[in-house]
């Protein structure tokens, strides 16, 4: 298999990153077998984290599959640097924490994962694209959500994070605020904008790429189809349809 390539100066591979939204480690194991590590990577959250624990995640690499550990570490300084420094270790290819934290925690998560024998990216919740404004304010956050959105992206770079978890709508905002190279990794994919779920600031996956977003977290619209993989590999040549030639990407 041929690896779609996004941008050469950056990575040669797939931007998905399906989201294993699920409670039971069997159902989890059926779909990943049905997909390929040459086609996505994989997100663990906290539900399927909670059920499978730490030894659900080796599995998953050891099969081959780039991990996204997507525990939203928000704690104190030295309970989320313990925290990474262990979550590293699973060998996961990324996990994030909670830019609202603030720049001491985010540096000690990073001196965690620099002290661990596997060193994973590491990114920043700015604000969960299911909020809205009357959300931010209801818990006393007053100013305009994009930029609240900025500044935590801002905080995050300046902590020395690999980049944040953030709506594709903000794409190049952040990126403009901090660098081009500041990974943006976006939920809130859906393969239409008349189907939201509990998202608010959503977008489809050609949308997202075409705003530059770097990683796509897609988790419903793939694990829920009749046919996972033929989804999966269906929105990866439109995006290839986009990008490049037609022969760029093969499955």
């Amino acid at each position: 298999m041929n690896p779609l390539v996004l941008d050469p100066t950056l990575k040669t591979e797939s931007p998905i990153i399906v989201a294993l939204d699920y409670n039971d480690e069997k159902a989890v194991m059926n779909l990943v077998a049905k997909l390929s590590p040459d086609l996505c990577k994989l997100k663990v959250g906290k539900e399927l984290f909670t059920t499978g624990g730490p030894e659900l995640v080796k599995k998953l690499v050891v099969s081959g599959y780039k991990v996204f550990l997507d525990l939203k570490f928000h704690d104190i300084p030295n309970t989320v640097y313990k925290a990474c420094k262990a979550a590293s270790n699973l060998g996961v290819w990324m996990l994030n924490v909670h830019a609202s934290g603030g720049q001491k925690m985010m540096e000690m998560a990073k001196t965690g994962i620099v002290e661990a024998e596997h060193q994973p990216l590491l990114i920043a919740v700015t604000t969960l694209t299911s909020m809205t404004q009357e959300d931010l304010t209801q818990t006393g956050i007053t100013t305009a959500i994009n930029t609240h959105i900025t500044n935590l992206a801002q905080l995050a770079y300046n902590s020395g994070l690999d980049g944040v978890v953030c709506s594709a709508n903000e794409v190049g905002h952040i990126k403009e605020h901090t660098s081009p190279q500041f990974l943006t990794v976006c939920p809130g994919i859906r393969l239409t904008q008349e189907i939201t779920d509990d998202q608010q600031r959503i977008m489809t996956p050609l949308l997202a790429i075409q705003n530059n977003a770097d990683y796509l977290v897609i988790g419903r619209p793939i694990t829920q189809a009749a046919d996972p993989y033929i989804t999966l590999t269906e929105i990866l040549f439109s995006l290839n349809r986009f990008l490049f030639d037609s022969t760029t990407f093969k499955a």
